[in-house]
C-alpha cells in the first residue's frame, strides 16, 4: 500500500452465544481501527441497533475518517444487532425481555468481545450509544451496573414515563458519575411510535432536567431535524469528538 493510499476499513461480523436470550445467540458487527494491534488495547463504543448504526449512521465510516485525520483516537466499535419485532420488549425498561437483554449485554456480550478483541474495560474507556429507544436501553444498562459505565450517547432518546420514573426515584447526586451527550431534533414533536405519538423534544427536555437534578454532567443540543437516521448521521462526528475530548485525550 502506497504512503498516500488511505487505510481500508476493517468491519467484521460475529455472533455471541447467550443463555439469557431465548434465541440463544446474537449477531455483532465490529469496526477495528487502522493499525489495529492485539498487543495494544482500545477504547470501545457499544451501539444498540448495531446494523442501523453501521449502515444508516455510518459510524464506522465516519470514525475511520476521523481517526485517519487525527480527530479521533483509535477506537473499536461494536454494534449489537436487534430483531426489531422484539426491540421494544428488549430496550424498554418495562419490556418483557429487558432484564434478559441487559444481562446478556453486560454478562455475556461484553466479556465475549473482551476475550476476542483488544478492548478496554474501564468505565471511562467505554461509550454506550443508542438512538431513540436504543438510547433508553443504553441508559438502563448503565443504571443496572453501577461503576461499570460513565459515558452515554443519546440520539433522540425515547424517554417514556417508565424511564423517567426510574431516574426520578434516584437520590440527589446519584448520577454524578454519568456524562451524557444528548441530541434531539426540533421537528420530533409528534413522532408516531409503537406506543403512541410522542413529543420527543419534551421527553428529552424532561430527562435533561432529571439528569441534572441527579448530578449528571450533560452536553445537550436541540437542532433542526426529524426522528430519522438522516438527521442523526450528520451529528455522529460531533458526538465522537465529544467522547474523544472527554475520555481519550
Amino acid at each position: 500500500m502506497s504512503d498516500n493510499q488511505p487505510a481500508k476499513r476493517t468491519i467484521l461480523k460475529d455472533k455471541v452465544e447467550s443463555r439469557h436470550l431465548p434465541e440463544g445467540e446474537r449477531g455483532l458487527r465490529l469496526y477495528l481501527p487502522p493499525g489495529y494491534n492485539e498487543v495494544l488495547s482500545y477504547p470501545v463504543i457499544y451501539c444498540q441497533d448495531g446494523e442501523d448504526f453501521f449502515n444508516f449512521g455510518r459510524i464506522a465510516t465516519q470514525a475511520h475518517e476521523m481517526i485517519l485525520s487525527g480527530e479521533l483516537e483509535p477506537v473499536v466499535i461494536v454494534g449489537v444487532d436487534v430483531d426489531k419485532s422484539v426491540r421494544t420488549d428488549e430496550y424498554a425498561p418495562d419490556g418483557e425481555r429487558h432484564d434478559a437483554y441487559v444481562q446478556f449485554f453486560v454478562e455475556e456480550m461484553m466479556p465475549y468481545v473482551a476475550s476476542r478483541y483488544a478492548v478496554r474495560s474501564e468505565a471511562d474507556q467505554i461509550l454506550l450509544a443508542g438512538d431513540s429507544l436504543g438510547a433508553t436501553a443504553s441508559l438502563h444498562i448503565a443504571l443496572s451496573y453501577p461503576g461499570k459505565f460513565k459515558y452515554l450517547l443519546s440520539l433522540s432518546g425515547a424517554y417514556y414515563p417508565a424511564s423517567r420514573n426510574i431516574v426520578a426515584a434516584l437520590a440527589p447526586g446519584a448520577l454524578d458519575w454519568l456524562h451524557a451527550y444528548m441530541l434531539v431534533g426540533l421537528q420530533e414533536d409528534a413522532y408516531e411510535t409503537d406506543r403512541g405519538i410522542y413529543d420527543f423534544v419534551s421527553l428529552n427536555r424532561s430527562m435533561k432536567r432529571l439528569f441534572e437534578e441527579k448530578g449528571a454532567e450533560l452536553v445537550y443540543y436541540e437542532r433542526d431535524g426529524k426522528h430519522v437516521w438522516g438527521f442523526w448521521q450528520k451529528e455522529v462526528p460531533a458526538a465522537l469528538a465529544w467522547f474523544n475530548e472527554q475520555a481519550l485525550t
